[in-house]
């Protein structure tokens, strides 16, 4: 019997990649004993300001450059190629489309446990897919239990929560702080430093 290929799929606008983003893939790919883990830039996020997020072949380039060490990451521009607005229900069709036997594990943050529901098309996203939800600090260990609860019974979800690991950065900071002209040496891959620094991102105008 030919074993599944289990893949981890590590959406986000990746604006910029950062070492909390690598540690959970990481983490992730340990924890659920996955075979490859898929980074995936999102195209346009209807649910951000698009003013505010760099186009995507610059997001395309530092995820390259942050994960180009690790032969067990991969980098995937389905989003940013596609077009349009960008869904999740229609990555995963296409992902499913080209490789139908891989068994594909979600990667998230336990907060978005919470809105998963209101996303386009979202019980197929529920039953097409295993999440993997990383805890955060600060959201109650209850609630997010009663949720998870809430999506196995409503729509057979399969949802694994991770141990929770303090690693507290964002890209919001991130840009923030080059912005003021404060380092963000150890937030970001140093390639990934060094292309910020190169093209001059995150500036003020």
């Amino acid at each position: 019997m030919i074993q599944q290929k289990k893949v981890g799929i590590m959406g986000g606008t990746f604006n910029p990649i950062h070492n909390g983003h690598l540690l959970l893939a990481q983490q992730a790919k340990e924890y659920c004993g996955l075979d490859e883990i898929l980074f995936i830039p999102s195209g346009n996020s209807y649910m951000k300001d698009k003013e505010m997020i760099l186009d995507g072949s610059i997001r395309l380039s530092m995820t390259a450059l942050a994960i180009e060490d690790n032969p067990d990451f991969t980098l995937s521009a389905i989003e940013v190629e596609r077009g349009g607005n960008t869904y999740t229900c229609d990555t995963l069709r296409e992902l499913r489309k080209k490789s139908p036997d891989t068994i594909y594990y979600f990667i998230l943050g336990a907060d978005n446990l919470f809105t998963v529901e209101y996303w386009k098309n979202s019980q197929e996203i529920l039953s097409d897919c295993i999440f993997v939800a990383a805890a955060r600090e600060g959201r109650n260990e209850n609630e997010l239990k009663e949720k998870v609860s809430e999506l196995k019974k409503r729509y057979q979800a399969r949802i694994i929560i991770l141990p929770e690991r303090k690693f507290d950065i964002s890209s919001t900071e991130i840009r923030k702080r080059i912005a003021k002209g404060e380092s963000v040496r150890y937030m970001v891959p140093d390639k990934v430093l060094q292309y910020i620094q190169k093209q001059h991102l995150y500036q003020p105008e």
